[in-house]
């Protein structure tokens, strides 16, 4: 046996991350970690009890390359006689859709697709692949149902997660970086398997130098060398003047702290499941109880099955689609402030998880000072998203927004400058810039970002406001005859209220030069040899705590 092999499978035992009798697909996209990976499963399946089968998402984004990769991995499931499972969609045009960036919507599709291996009959649905043998070989045979899909992320994966993670702001469930398994449950809650990363122990210089020795061939990522992705960047410069300039063993530090954070995150969710039910008590609202009492007493009339008026049917609706806006929140006010300043940030932390509240550092720290405040009950203070926390002398009470009515539209406006980021309230979401410096956007299908998009940065300033639109605000996107006001832009996609009244725009000085969806005026499109501005909306994280 390989010396890795032996370590990995010391590792994998260590850990109890493969069990005799699993069934294992290993994700393969073709490059070094994860061919590695299935090369040492391959030698160490019969020592572990495990059936193997090859696990492949096209994501589309490098055209005849992506195609070529697929083709790879599909012959090494061939020559290995394993079952190939494999899917694919067009990340970018996901990516632009959700107005979320590939990154985000490659791993959500990748991942989707993981889940669907392990929940569902995958003998139905998947195709198997276009240059798949007939004669009854790996290919042809029936796929079947896997219980563990397995990844082959490193200990450098690591180091590179919980340093992006620093720079950008993360409590301790994000410095604990990629976890060694993510439980997959089905609707009722019941384990139907575990995604699982047998090679975080692992530096992928040595899975490089195995596949060497081994002779096995791998695909290279022309993306990896793209310095637009943050991790690449993270990879290629960050990591390594760490190793050269402070510490050599910088990667391994930063994996340890990982496993620290994870296991200081499992004690407090621990704690934070004995507060709940004990000094944290959820209740259903007036507004709520109102509309169930209303539905019993049409029952109890003997009229039948209750048939209940639009506004209450409407109102039904919304409380399906939104359980979590149904329960206000009591917090034993006398144990909160007896509580370490580190119990109260978890308290609160563990209500705005529950309730849906994007609670950042700053909230969490104005929520303390408003508990502590003696000047009085009765006093209320506002919180994201519409929720507000009222002050008793004895308990304090988070207070749902409520989906009785509509909630009202407020103006915002957030400056912005490039490259930053700025967290939307009242959206819910993130809105970062990027400068992509010229040259580097690909063209084509490939394009990390979509170029009919991006803003010249060249001749734009470094400072702007993002905001919703207002009355009488005009824009001018590319390829249209004339401008518009964005009020009958908005209409024209059907949008309703109140998402088209916080629909964001992003303006530099008097003009507005972004709107969400449109492409910009064709005088601050990105030019050819120019640097530019690439804006990427995502959902919105709660950094301070994770």
């Amino acid at each position: 046996m390989h010396p890795l092999a032996q370590r990995v499978l010391t590792h994998i035992r260590q850990h109890e991350l493969l069990h005799a009798g699993d069934r294992v697909g290993v994700a393969v996209s073709g490059g070094i970690d994860s061919v590695a990976l299935l090369r040492l499963l391959l030698d160490l399946r019969n020592e572990l009890g495990i059936v193997l089968s090859v696990v492949h998402f096209n994501h589309k984004l490098r055209g005849d390359e992506s195609d070529a990769d697929e083709q790879f991995v599909a012959a090494l499931a061939r020559k290995h006689d394993l079952e190939f499972h494999h899917d694919g969609d067009d990340v970018a045009q996901v990516a632009a859709q959700e107005h979320i960036s590939v990154e985000t919507a490659a791993r959500d599709l990748r991942y989707g697709f993981f889940r669907h291996l392990i929940g569902e009959d995958t003998a139905q649905g998947l195709k198997p692949p276009s240059n798949a043998p007939l004669d009854g070989s790996a290919g042809s045979r029936a796929l079947s149902k896997q219980n563990k899909i397995v990844t082959g992320h490193t200990l450098d994966d690591q180091a590179e997660t919980v340093l992006m993670r620093l720079i950008r702001g993360a409590g301790l469930r994000g410095l604990g970086g990629i976890h060694p398994r993510i439980p997959v449950d089905d609707d009722a809650g019941e384990l139907l398997g575990e995604i699982v990363r047998p090679l975080l122990a692992t530096r992928r210089s040595e899975l490089e130098r195995y596949l060497n020795q081994i002779g096995q061939p791998w695909r290279e990522d022309s993306s990896n060398a793209e310095d637009h992705f943050t991790r690449n960047r993270i990879r290629r410069l960050v990591v390594p003047l760490l190793e050269k300039e402070f510490n050599p063993a910088v990667a391994g530090t930063l994996a340890e702290l990982a496993e620290i954070a994870r296991g200081e995150e499992d004690y407090w969710e621990n704690e934070v499941a004995g507060w709940m039910g004990t000094g944290i008590q959820w209740s259903e609202p007036e507004w709520a109880k109102a509309l169930h009492e209303k539905a019993g007493l049409v029952q109890i009339a003997g009229n039948g099955p209750a048939s209940p008026s639009e506004p209450d049917s409407q109102l039904q609706e919304k409380i399906d689609d939104a359980p979590w806006l149904v329960a206000n929140a009591s917090v034993d006010r006398i144990w909160f402030l007896g509580e370490p300043t580190a119990v109260e940030r978890r308290i609160i932390k563990a209500v705005g998880e529950r309730a849906r509240i994007p609670l950042e550092f700053r909230h969490v720290e104005e929520i303390l000072r408003f508990a502590a405040d003696e000047s009085g009950p009765g006093k209320e203070l506002s919180l994201p998203l519409g929720w507000k926390l009222r002050r008793e002398a004895d308990e304090l009470v988070f207070i749902t927004p409520g989906l009785q009515q509509e909630p009202e539209a407020r103006d915002y406006g957030y400056e912005v400058t490039l490259p930053g980021k700025v967290m939307i309230e009242e959206t819910g979401t993130e809105i970062e810039l990027l400068l992509v410096p010229a040259g580097v956007v690909p063209a084509g299908a490939e394009a990390a970002y979509n170029p009919d998009h991006l803003l010249d940065a060249d001749s734009l300033p470094r400072s702007f406001l993002v905001r919703n639109w207002r009355a009488g605000d005009r824009f001018w996107p590319n390829h249209t005859k004339s401008p518009k006001k964005i009020k009958e832009l908005l209409q024209e996609r059907h949008l309703e209220q109140p998402q088209r009244k916080l629909w964001p725009v992003m303006a530099s000085g008097d003009e507005i030069v972004w709107v969400r969806g449109f492409p910009p005026p064709s005088k601050w499109r990105a030019r050819p040899g120019r640097n530019a501005i690439a804006i990427i909306e995502k959902p919105r994280s709660v950094p301070a705590f994770r």
